[in-house]
């Protein structure tokens, strides 16, 4: 029997528990073999688990996305033993909160690595794979800190405001060579264990039971919201999408 047409190859730099998760589970229904990296990579077990479970493809990759070393080793894996990348989506976070006087230098430096330079590293070696095909999607997770800095979030803002350089930079660059660049701003509190208890230790456990339905992103959304980005046309591409839920202010 003749084999079919491999699947493609979508790599979700950032495969957290919860956004990260969802992208991966998008991309798996979608038809794509999912490579999962995080800097504990055996965290990723039971991701693996629910994707092959749901008859998809998952590969589990430990390693430190801040490191240029341990990047291109990867990339360079995943394209000689899985196959060429399709869709490379940078989904590290870094959001803390540290008002300006707690905020040392070794915080600040921190947060840029995981959210700006990390950033460059990934999107540096997809280009360096998708150009000479010329063809793929390098897509990035951002925040409202990627548009305005809020108090306390100086390090979060700074980091999160160069990721976005960055995209805008590589969109108008890597356009003509028929790479989309998008940059996703999520523009509210999504549902994850983190943001639930940030509400419960700001404004009291009552808060939580008080949470209209739909008031947090659920991360299957954000999932399916990237997704759609893959799926546009080239003449009508998207370049930065905010998200929010209906009855979110802004």
């Amino acid at each position: 029997m003749p084999q079919g047409k491999p699947k493609p190859v979508a790599l979700i730099v950032g495969a957290g528990d919860y956004i990260g998760a969802a992208i991966a589970k998008r991309f798996a229904a979608g038809g794509f073999q999912v490579c999962l990296g995080r800097r504990n990579g055996d965290k990723l077990a039971p991701l693996v688990e629910a994707i092959e479970a749901a008859g998809g493809t998952a590969h589990p990759f430990g390693f430190d996305a801040r490191q240029e070393a341990e990047t291109e080793a990867l990339f360079a894996k995943i394209e000689s033993d899985i196959g060429a990348l399709e869709v490379v989506i940078f989904n590290v976070g870094g959001n803390v909160y540290f008002p300006i006087l707690e905020t040392t230098s070794r915080v600040f430096r921190k947060v840029w690595e995981m959210a700006t330079f990390a950033g460059f590293l990934s999107g540096r070696e997809a280009a360096k794979y998708m150009v000479p095909r010329r063809r793929g999607a390098i897509f990035f997770t951002g925040a409202t800190a990627s548009l305005r800095g809020g108090v306390g979030f100086a390090a979060f803002a700074a980091g999160k405001f160069g990721l976005r350089a960055l995209a805008q930079s590589m969109a108008r660059e890597l356009g003509p060579d028929n790479i989309h660049v998008a940059h996703l701003v999520i523009d509210a509190g999504v549902d994850t264990e983190w943001v639930r208890q940030r509400i419960a230790e700001s404004d009291g456990e009552d808060a939580l039971s008080n949470l209209v339905p739909g008031q947090l992103i659920d991360p299957a959304s954000i999932g399916e919201a990237y997704w759609q980005l893959y799926q546009q046309p080239r003449d009508c591409w998207t370049h930065e999408l905010d998200v929010r839920p209906y009855i979110e202010k802004w």
